[in-house]
């Protein structure tokens, strides 16, 4: 009954996310009425260009909720960012895209605090104090550099074919599918080796796995989770290096992202409405992480699988219907 339960507040959580994203237009539009009930004329050019507090929050909770989960926060930002109308013009696409990075912060803060007695090891093990700190910082720091490669060579490609909702619909659906076939190797989830056990060798593997998730609605969290598995570590081990790997990924995606796009985020949006974007998407990961942890504990990622099927099919439904 529990485990159903979760799948349907999954599934319900999809459909709030799209139920929200689609009255946000209509919202929009009767805004445009003047006092009087007569129409105002709209600029069609300008549609979409702005961004409300309302987004601002959505689009923090979405990138919360689902950047550790492995069901792609990028897709889920996507498919979000047309249902809301925002970021759809050539003068604010790139400040949109630049924002939807920068709300990482509340996402690597979440991780900090909740794992922050790992993150102190592995600052002790820089300094020479702790061993087991200094292995994992380097086993880090080896799956992080095939991401970074990969991603710099690709990232035209990236921007110019993948960001569209079609591609994110086949990741979507391809991932649950993946899920299925291996979620029967991994039900007893005591089994396999503890974090401390892992190799350079594997570190390295798991890191060519986690450019797999360049490709946008295939999920990070998703393809490095496997990767560890598959590699032979114990459940509890491979969501803790996910999250290791996506805490240092994720900052340094921030980092160059603010450093090369901050500046227009702030021209277009101000500061006030992209830090309540941080600040929703910190509490929305903190939640999303503990939750999951939890859930893995008990159960398997069969309700991830379910999951993924259900957005590619409710957005194959929108599109088929012109609502995106």
């Amino acid at each position: 009954m529990r485990r159903c339960a979760t799948r349907f507040g999954l599934l319900a959580l999809l459909l709030a996310i799209l139920a929200a994203g689609a009255g946000a237009p209509a919202r929009a539009a009767s805004d445009d009425r003047s006092d009087d009930g007569d129409d105002v004329e709209v600029d069609v050019e300008a549609a979409g260009r702005e961004m409300s507090t309302f987004d601002a929050v959505v689009l923090g909770v979405v990138e919360g909720v689902t950047e550790f989960l492995p069901i792609s926060s990028t897709g889920h930002l996507i498919v979000t960012q047309r249902l809301l109308d925002v970021g759809q013009d050539e003068r604010t696409e790139e400040a949109m895209d630049a924002y939807t990075v920068i709300i990482q912060v509340g996402a690597i803060l979440a991780v900090l605090l909740l794992y922050r007695h790992r993150v102190r090891d592995m600052v002790l093990g820089l300094v020479g104090r702790s061993e087991t700190g200094l292995r994992l910082v380097l086993a880090v720091v080896v799956a992080f550099v095939p991401a970074v490669v990969v991603a710099l060579a690709l990232e035209g490609p990236i921007k110019d074919h993948l960001l569209e909702v079609g591609p994110v619909v086949a990741a979507w659906a391809v991932g649950g599918l993946v899920i299925f076939a291996f979620v029967h190797r991994f039900r007893d989830g005591a089994r396999g080796r503890p974090l401390e056990a892992l190799t350079l060798r594997q570190a390295f593997l798991i890191g060519v796995a986690q450019t797999l998730a360049l490709w946008p609605g295939t999920s990070r969290s998703l393809v490095t989770l496997l990767a560890g598995l598959l590699l032979g570590l114990r459940l509890a081990a491979a969501v803790e290096f996910a999250f290791l790997l996506g805490l240092v990924t994720l900052s340094a995606a921030t980092v160059y992202e603010l450093a090369t796009a901050g500046s227009t985020v702030a021209d277009a949006y101000g500061v006030a409405v992209p830090l309540l974007g941080v600040v929703a998407a910190f509490v929305s990961a903190a939640a999303a992480v503990r939750w999951m942890v939890g859930y893995l504990n008990r159960h398997d990622l069969a309700i991830f699988g379910w999951y993924r099927l259900a957005a590619a099919a409710v957005t194959v439904v929108l599109l088929a219907a012109g609502a995106l």
